[in-house]
């Protein structure tokens, strides 16, 4: 197995007033994660003058290794806690392994989740088919097997149906809906 670059994304919102200190914090921060072994680099999206106060950091490692190594240090959880000080609330963080990390835009959005509703009824959409023509095709084609077995095979088809084929394309139809 290949070694994975990880890739993780930090955007935290500066408390008003603390812009200033927390940019040098920021510089000082981005200093020490450079000089530690396996970082890869370091990307920061500042906020736009008058806009909001979000800054988005994009920190690259080798591998997980190199990531876990650095989170455990003392002074890693210093600087976090000491940016964590200069910050509205806790950082969101993302964090990937892979190519796909590299590719993370920085400046988008963290959506909120959908109303409940919504996703309710999307699941629906997605579920109602298939448990509506599964369960008969599963007992037609298997009519030998046992019953308890039929509906293993069936339910884990249709979550499997769900995971890598329907929501995904019913998340990508409804996205407006669901987002809006």
């Amino acid at each position: 197995m290949a070694v994975q670059p990880v890739t993780v994304v930090v955007r935290r919102r500066v408390k008003q007033g603390a812009e200033v200190e927390f940019e040098r914090a920021m510089r000082e921060f981005i200093d020490f994660a450079l000089a530690f072994p396996g970082n890869r680099g370091i990307d920061v999206v500042r906020p736009q003058p008058g806009g909001s106060r979000d800054y988005t950091v994009v920190d690259r490692f080798a591998d997980w290794s190199a990531r876990r190594a650095f989170k455990e240090t003392s002074d890693y959880r210093n600087w976090m806690q000491r940016l964590r000080e200069l910050s509205e609330q806790e950082p969101y963080i993302e964090e990937h392994d892979g190519l796909g990390g590299w590719f993370t835009p920085p400046e988008a959005a963290t959506p909120s989740p959908p109303a409940q509703i919504k996703m309710a009824l999307v699941t629906f959409v997605g579920v109602y088919p298939l448990t509506s023509t599964l369960p008969p095709l599963g007992a037609w084609l298997l009519p030998s097997v046992h019953p308890l077995f039929v509906n293993v095979l069936v339910t884990g088809t249709i979550v499997a149906a769900l995971t890598w084929l329907l929501m995904p394309v019913l998340t990508r139809v409804f996205k407006h809906w669901l987002f809006g």
